[in-house]
């Protein structure tokens, strides 16, 4: 029974991912970013009763996956549908593709199941990630509804922003641009500076702006493992 306790955090997360579903098609976006914010803890704490009780699993690992693939990938997908279906019109296209647009949100999943394919048969990625982690973008598409759906009216400029966003997040997750992980080994300031920046940033963000500072933060995240791996590779 012990070795099942990870598994049933892990089923959690994926309940909670469920609930974060049926909240984006209702168009409640307060309660998807809360639903899917507690999938993100359950994702943290499952990993970390494994490590605790020593019971890792073939089965948790890909229970896992499953888990990851509804909670970080088709319920943002869903929130961005909602929005783009019913807050991000455009007068621009035709009817007729502009009712197609809603449908690109549903790369959020495609590019996750590949990403989380991938990762777990990536022996490179046990201290730091290769692309952008589902969660992290989860927590970005999340807040970004969140935030966009507060904005009336919309414009144009919104639309194409929120495309390009998609498109460029989404060829991130699969891409090998290292990306340093927020798992801290030993307190050091000096070797996890990077995290505490991130950290401190993030409370910032969220703090001024609210919901939508979590997308600021995750934005930060991505330019600082940028500069980081930059740095790293001037200094080789």
């Amino acid at each position: 029974m012990r070795k099942q306790i990870p598994n049933l955090i892990t089923l959690l997360n994926l309940f909670s991912g469920c609930v974060a579903l049926t909240m984006a098609f209702r168009g409640a976006f307060a309660a998807v970013v809360m639903w899917v914010l507690i999938a993100a803890l359950l994702d943290f704490f499952d990993g970390m009763a494994a490590r605790l009780l020593n019971a890792h699993s073939d089965i948790g690992k890909e229970l896992d996956s499953l888990a990851d693939l509804v909670s970080f990938g088709v319920a943002p997908a869903a929130a961005l549908h909602v929005l783009l279906r019913d807050h991000l019109r455009t007068a621009v296209v035709p009817v007729e593709v502009a009712q197609l647009i809603p449908y690109l949100a549903f790369m959020i999943p495609l590019f996750s199941a590949y990403r989380l394919a991938k990762f777990n048969l990536d022996e490179r990625q046990r201290n730091s990630f290769l692309g952008l982690p589902t969660p992290a973008n989860a927590l970005f598409w999340i807040s970004y509804c969140y935030g966009i759906w507060q904005l009336t009216p919309s414009d144009n400029l919104l639309l194409y922003l929120t495309l390009v966003l998609l498109l460029a997040l989404s060829f991130l997750m699969v891409s090998e641009v290292p990306m340093f992980s927020l798992k801290v080994s030993k307190i050091d300031i000096r070797k996890n500076g990077i995290q505490l920046t991130l950290l401190l940033l993030a409370t910032l963000f969220i703090a001024w702006w609210g919901i939508p500072g979590i997308a600021w933060s995750i934005l930060t995240y991505i330019l600082l493992s940028l500069l980081t791996f930059r740095k790293r590779r001037t200094t080789s």
